[in-house]
């Protein structure tokens, strides 16, 4: 089975022109990548929340071990790279937008808006 890898599927882009709502292309670039941040960290605190509910209730770890957690090697290895997978994510926007002007590759609406102008 091939391995997928996390850093090119964050850069997955869909078909189509993007809907852009705000006045300026900028502040629609920025709102993206705050609202990506915010789902992420809602989605992290929620679970994170419910993990260590469970813990304690179960008399597992206390806050305290919590906070004087110390990774290993192998462990901050993995942070360091689930981060950045998650930079990518948050930044995909950039990203793909610096590929558009890099490829020819116009959708049809790009090329019709264009055509329109004329």
């Amino acid at each position: 089975m091939a391995r997928l890898d996390p850093l090119a599927l964050a850069g997955a882009k869909a078909k189509g022109k993007r809907p852009f709502f705000l006045d300026s292309a900028d502040d629609e670039r920025l709102l993206n990548i705050l609202l990506v941040v915010v789902q992420e960290l809602a989605v992290t605190r929620e679970r994170m929340d419910t993990i260590e509910r469970l813990l304690a209730q179960r008399g597992v770890l206390t806050a305290a071990d919590i906070e004087g957690f110390a990774p290993s090697k192998a462990e901050a290895d993995a942070r360091g790279a689930w981060t950045q997978e998650y930079i990518a994510r948050v930044f995909r926007i950039l990203q793909q937008d610096k590929e558009a002007l890099v490829t020819d590759d116009d959708s049809a609406e790009e090329v019709a808006d264009e055509l329109a102008k004329v």
